[in-house]
């Protein structure tokens, strides 16, 4: 695949497409990556305000944003989403791919093992598994040779907390699919990498780590740093493991936690 589309005489800038970059982490991931130079397509599930926000945030930058919208939990609608993809490269960038993507965009539910409903069950399958997985399928001809992907994952793989059965699971599928693109993707030079973030101060799952002072408080009194994590913790990182000095990181699952649970 020709990644050199762009039709001025410069190399092309990096383009990123991040799901979920409206608000909390992804919002953040956007805004870092546009200091850094690499222009942006997010997506957003229904606040289109916010996205416009996050697309005039980031030309206040320099950079380029577009927003799409995308419901990463019906993956009927992929194979049109790709095509608008394709659309916003020619028409903002005059390329055929993109060089980044990071399946970022979810949501939680907390509920005992006992009392997770199968519908409770399918949503977290939908959005965090099936639909990273054939989302990333879609849009893989739109990925550029060389390029790089970040799949966003959980602490509560690797430690346990009660009410996150669901998923948790699901975000431990992820760790496992992120080794086998990896190993599939190795052979177009792209890297594929997990990021796990511990606990976030966002409007995640309702808010309780932002909100409510005793989750918040017990959550830094487990945590080496002795605080919970802001999303500029998280932002930074995916952006750091998407540029080239990490270009020799692949497969692995990068926990960025404060050093939770240690």
């Amino acid at each position: 695949m020709n990644t050199n589309n762009d039709t001025s005489k410069n190399s092309p800038k990096k383009i990123a497409l991040i799901t979920g970059g409206s608000r909390g982490l992804g919002k953040n991931t956007s805004i870092h990556l546009a200091r850094r130079g690499v222009d942006v397509i997010f997506t957003y599930r229904s606040k289109q305000a916010e996205a416009d926000s996050v697309v005039s945030e980031i030309a206040q930058l320099g950079g380029k944003a577009v927003a799409l919208q995308l419901d990463v939990g019906n993956s009927k609608t992929f194979a049109g989403f790709t095509e608008q993809v394709g659309a916003a490269l020619q028409t903002h960038w005059h390329r055929n791919s993109f060089d980044y993507l990071v399946n970022n965009a979810g949501t939680g539910i907390y509920a005992s093992f006992a009392e997770t409903t199968e519908a409770q069950f399918d949503e977290m399958m939908n959005i965090h598994l099936k639909g990273s997985f054939f989302l990333t399928q879609s849009l893989l001809p739109l990925i550029a040779d060389g390029g790089r992907i970040v799949n966003l994952s959980s602490g509560l793989a690797r430690f346990s907390s009660p009410g996150y059965a669901a998923y948790a699971a699901m975000k431990g599928a992820v760790e496992v699919l992120t080794r086998y693109l990896a190993m599939e993707l190795g052979v177009r030079g792209i890297a594929v990498n997990t990021v796990a973030p511990g606990a976030i101060a966002t409007d995640f799952g309702g808010g309780a780590v932002r909100d409510n002072p005793q989750v918040n408080a017990n959550i830094a009194a487990q945590t080496a740093l002795g605080r919970v994590g802001l999303p500029d913790d998280i932002g930074g990182v995916i952006g750091s493991l998407l540029s080239e000095d990490n270009r020799w990181i692949n497969g692995q699952r990068i926990e960025a936690s404060g050093g939770v649970h240690l």
